[in-house]
């Protein structure tokens, strides 16, 4: 860019200053920060620690839950405690608790649940007089789950075993204000410890750094030392075993489950870290979980060094182009640093371009250094130095900066060189994308078979010569890609990509099914539907029945989208039950998804069908 860096217009968290105000605010972010995704008023508190005592309930889908948080006012005149929750948590009670002259004291707080955007509410509570400027206190709050967009309940049919029921949380990006109340934004961060209860045969696991099980009372125990922000507390509670795949990682699976994912995990984690931490410093958390409950066959690749990363990196960048193709070189969201308006969604702005083009951003930065070494010397300062706190843009590009003193006389003090500006501002494509030569002994095998797939006269020899049951999950991700930007396909040819493929595919993994059964759908290929159906039937993820829902009713096939949405609803999370009805409505005539929209009930005996609704294909 021509002129010194401007810093970015995000504040501390997500808040975008504009205006006179902006460089004033900016120097200020790290004391006064704000997020408009916030309804708290977290810069008036210091939280120094939080409970949470939990009691799982799976046959009403309810958690009982007591949370104590111990806070610090910072603020004098400070009358009211506001923190992030959502219309779906039940509010039974609140009290405060504090030391004063008399000795302890404990009242009960009146307390309101405010509107604030359609992803959450603001519970906002009269703090007692005695509460004095920079004195300890605690807020005990009673309350009780229900279904919001944080928890998800799994009946035993849903899970691999089919025996136990399953609950599994997610905080990103807001999430956690419905599983309990809390400043909700990445500026604050905290340590926390919880009890757990949950009946006998479910096991329990928190993200956390310690645990104990009481063996006679059946509850469990969790401490997280370690400050983190409110969104990185998850739970998982189930049929869970466990088994060790290195010296500092274990895998937690159902029991049917354990014997493949050791397989495929063992040793695996271990050079994971190792590689890591020669980056980026030691690994800090102990021990290394990883959770596998999905009922399929595990996709992890193997450690296969620079040709693999091509492999990858050509994959997710093939997936942003597309996105783009359809969105446009001047769609907003393409933009590294999004303008974030009130009532937005953050979880909308989390997109192939955060990550995708953050990466093509950070490979330019490497680029500028010039040295590879001397990069990775920077990643390890720049992770030492900010662990446990949060980073904008601005913090990021002045650390690079001061790390290279080169770079800042040369490109800002002489005006030279550094787009810093619009790579963080400029919709479109990434400015700079990496040499993916490396990954040519792996992409270039794919592009041949997508050549014969693709000719008008198909070379059945010459394709059976392949076996792609030896590729690499992302070699075969990258071949259905392809496949499914060409289709329709002519009908020979899906016959013979059916007849090759369909048996083999339906053996491994979600990412890979998922776009076959994309082409399936796109061609109308009818002998491989009941495959669609017993997919939709048996996932629960928007990341996969979304793309399938929207291909169904984007085609001819609304008809049987819906008979399978009415046998399963039941077993969906009230929030992936919204996002399809909204597919459907988008789709189709108002008359044909009225009921959709009623969010009529129905139970698994008695399932509502194509009989009870008006569909038109």
């Amino acid at each position: 860019m021509a002129a010194a860096f401007e810093r970015p217009t995000f504040c501390c968290c997500r808040k975008v200053v504009t205006g006179s105000a902006k460089s004033e605010s900016l120097n200020s972010s790290r004391d006064c920060p704000v997020d408009i995704a916030s309804a708290s008023n977290f810069q008036h508190f210091q939280i120094q620690h939080f409970h949470l005592e939990l009691d799982i309930n799976f046959p009403s889908r309810e958690i009982q839950a007591v949370e104590v948080l111990d806070l610090v006012c910072l603020h004098p005149d400070t009358q009211s405690l506001v923190l992030d929750s959502h219309q779906s948590l039940l509010i039974r009670s609140v009290n405060a608790k504090c030391r004063c002259n008399s000795g302890e004291n404990s009242w009960p707080l009146s307390h309101r649940l405010d509107p604030f955007t359609d992803y959450g509410s603001s519970l906002v509570i009269t703090l007692p007089a005695a509460i004095k400027p920079l004195s300890n206190f605690q807020i005990i709050i009673r309350y009780t789950t229900a279904d919001g967009p944080a928890i998800w309940w799994l009946d035993p049919e849903l899970t691999n075993g089919k025996s136990k029921p399953f609950l599994f949380t997610h905080g990103h990006s807001v999430c956690n204000r419905s599983f309990f109340p809390c400043f909700d934004t990445p500026a604050v961060k905290s340590t926390y410890s919880a009890t757990v209860m949950v009946p006998p045969g479910i096991r329990v696991l928190m993200s956390a750094t310690r645990s104990t099980f009481d063996e006679q009372e059946n509850i469990y125990r969790f401490q997280m030392e370690y400050p983190v922000p409110a969104y990185l507390l998850a739970l998982v509670a189930g049929d869970l075993i466990s088994a060790d795949i290195g010296p500092r990682s274990r895998v937690w699976a159902e029991p049917c489950l354990l014997k493949i994912a050791t397989a495929k995990l063992n040793g695996t984690v271990e050079r994971w870290l190792s590689a890591a931490e020669n980056l980026f410093g030691p690994y800090m958390w102990e021990r290394k979980k990883a959770n596998i409950f999905k009922g399929e066959k595990i996709g992890f690749p193997s450690f296969s060094g620079a040709a693999f990363t091509c492999l990858e990196t050509t994959f997710r960048l093939e997936a942003l182009h597309r996105q783009l193709k359809l969105l446009g070189d001047e769609s907003p969201v393409s933009r590294l640093q999004v303008k974030f308006e009130p009532g937005v969604n953050p979880s909308s702005l989390m997109n192939l371009f955060t990550y995708e083009k953050g990466f093509c951003f950070v490979y330019y930065l490497s680029q500028l250094c010039g040295d590879t070494k001397c990069f990775d010397s920077f990643l390890r300062a720049y992770v030492e130095k900010f662990k446990f706190t949060s980073v904008v843009a601005a913090d990021l590009l002045e650390f690079f900066l001061g790390f290279f003193p080169e770079l800042r006389e040369k490109c800002v003090d002489n005006k030279e060189g550094l787009e810093f500006e619009r790579w963080l501002n400029a919709s479109g494509p990434p400015l700079l994308e990496p040499d993916l030569s490396q990954g040519s002994s792996l992409i270039k095998p794919v592009e041949s078979l997508y050549q014969l797939w693709s000719s008008e006269t198909l070379d059945g020899n010459r394709i059976t010569d392949i076996d792609i049951s030896k590729w690499k999950t992302f070699q075969i991700v990258h071949l259905l890609d392809k496949l499914l930007d060409r289709s329709p396909l002519p009908h020979e040819a899906m016959m013979k990509l059916s007849k090759s493929y369909s048996a083999l595919l339906d053996s491994m993994n979600a990412e890979i099914r998922i776009r076959w059964l994309q082409i399936v759908v796109r061609n109308n290929y009818l002998p491989d539907f009941y495959k669609v159906r017993r997919f939709l039937e048996n996932h629960t993820s928007r990341m996969y029945t979304g793309p399938l829902y929207e291909d169904l009713c984007a085609g001819t096939m609304k008809a049987i989208a819906m008979e399978t949405f009415y046998l399963t609803q039941n077993r969906l999370h009230v929030n992936l039950r919204r996002a399809i009805q909204q597919i459907f409505a988008h789709s189709a005539n108002p008359a044909a998804v009225m009921t959709l929209l009623e969010d009529k009930p129905s139970d698994a005996s008695n399932p509502i069908s194509l009989r009870d609704v008006n569909v038109s294909a």
